[in-house]
């Protein structure tokens, strides 16, 4: 935990780094810890579970949500498969998140549900990366699954600097549709709406209740500019939080930055309550143990 508040971070990259593209490995070491591609990964680029599982426990972070990409004109290919021994290592704190594009996954619906099989909190869309947009009807299969299944989606809605991203793919309003369409399915607007869709994305979130803003990619300290337009002591009860690790200098700062902007009730659902109701299967927090009560129990 957090200074005794459950912590999920909800966007978490873990590739192997043989599969990517350069610029990924760029943008981790401009954006993340000095030195945690060499602390996190080994010789051969493969992440070393252990490592991760302390590094997460040392920021606080109960539950870790591990997306995968297939993205060959962008970041490259991170596979689903690379996750699972991280998530064997434990289960407790690593979760996988499913991807698909619809232009590598033939039929769409076998690879999604041979990954949900596996666990999957959640599916996880990059319509930038990937060039496609999320109301294309061939999408509308996995959908239909995710909502039988009670899984969420998860759609990156805002811009990327990485070269072969199409950003015009990255307009939450694209998702009007699928939430019309597919009225018990949770969609979560990843990036909120960075770049230029802030304001549809908090509008989607506060007109809808299966719509919500997850804030990965996002200063905690911008969030007030971001939302201006908006009650944010409103639209802050529909946040999930997420970091995109490893491109954040700290996850435990970084959470603590959005905490300080919120109620204490609001800030125990954005760190982690909102993400515990959201994503599919993930397991108990055990509750924190207040220092009092501790003392008085090894008394008895």
């Amino acid at each position: 935990m957090l200074d005794g508040t459950p912590l999920i971070d909800a966007h978490v990259h873990v590739p192997s780094l043989s599969s990517l593209r350069p610029a990924w490995l760029q943008w981790a070491r401009d954006f993340g810890p000095e030195g945690i591609l060499e602390e996190v990964w080994d010789v051969e680029g493969r992440p070393r579970p252990a490592r991760l599982d302390a590094l997460f426990a040392e920021q606080g972070v109960d539950i870790a949500l591990l997306f995968c990409e297939y993205s060959p004109k962008a970041t490259g290919m991170q596979h689903f498969d690379d996750l699972l021994p991280l998530v064997e290592h434990n289960p407790q704190r690593f979760r996988p998140v499913a991807n698909v594009n619809p232009h590598l996954h033939f039929p769409i619906t076998e690879e999604l549900t041979r990954q949900l099989d596996h666990g999957a909190a959640a599916l996880k869309l990059h319509p930038v990366h990937g060039g496609f947009r999320c109301d294309n009807a061939s999408l509308y299969p996995a959908y239909a699954v995710l909502e039988q299944r009670q899984v969420p989606l998860v759609v990156h809605c805002g811009t990327s600097s990485f070269p072969g991203s199409a950003n015009e793919h990255a307009d939450p309003q694209f998702l009007l549709p699928v939430v019309r369409d597919f009225p018990g399915l949770d969609v979560v607007l990843a990036h909120g709406g960075r770049g230029w869709w802030y304001d549809t994305a908090a509008f989607m979130a506060l007109s809808s209740e299966r719509v919500w803003i997850e804030l990965s990619g996002l200063p905690p300290k911008r969030l007030p500019e971001y939302y201006s337009r908006h009650d944010l002591a409103r639209l802050a009860r529909r946040w999930i939080f997420g970091t995109d690790w490893p491109g954040v200098p700290g996850t435990a700062r970084n959470a603590r930055a959005v905490a300080d902007l919120l109620t204490p009730e609001t800030a125990a659902a954005v760190l982690g309550g909102n993400a515990q109701r959201v994503y599919a299967g993930l397991p108990p927090i055990p509750a924190a143990v207040d220092a009092a009560d501790a003392a008085d129990t090894e008394k008895e």
